[in-house]
């Protein structure tokens, strides 16, 4: 079956997951999947991921990561750049989700990005998905 908007997969399959209090969850393996998948390592909000061979282009598996209470630490997943409507960013008006206690994921000329790092590297670019 062929997947229109991965990214929005992607942030569904997570959320899902997360609802559920899965230990794992399975994703499209694609580039702009492993980028955020990445920084959503990198930033803290998912253990690990990995590639899993499928027979075709692979999957990644993301291992959540919850607090010691149990709690989730992926509360909301936001899509805001859509196949329908690109949402494009310059560096200064970067959002700051929760007055910068979430991020913003941000596909750039260097990659994907989170927000913090776009500024640090003073780049913009389109706006794919908040999470706090």
């Amino acid at each position: 079956m062929a997947i229109g908007d991965p990214i929005a997969d992607m942030l569904t399959r997570i959320r899902n997951a997360v609802r559920n209090r899965s230990k794992s969850v399975n994703c499209l393996n694609t580039k702009v999947c492993r980028g955020i998948a990445t920084v959503l390592r990198d930033e803290g909000y998912i253990e690990s991921f990995d590639k899993v061979e499928d027979g075709r282009q692979g999957q990644l598996r993301l291992r959540l990561k919850y607090a010691a209470t149990g709690e989730a630490v992926l509360h909301k997943l936001t899509r805001v750049s859509t196949t329908g409507r690109r949402v494009y960013s310059g560096v200064e008006d970067l959002p700051r989700p929760l007055q910068g206690l979430g991020i913003a994921i941000v596909s750039t000329s260097k990659g994907v990005v989170s927000d913090r790092k776009a500024r640090e590297t003073r780049v913009g670019g389109e706006l794919l998905c908040t999470i706090e």
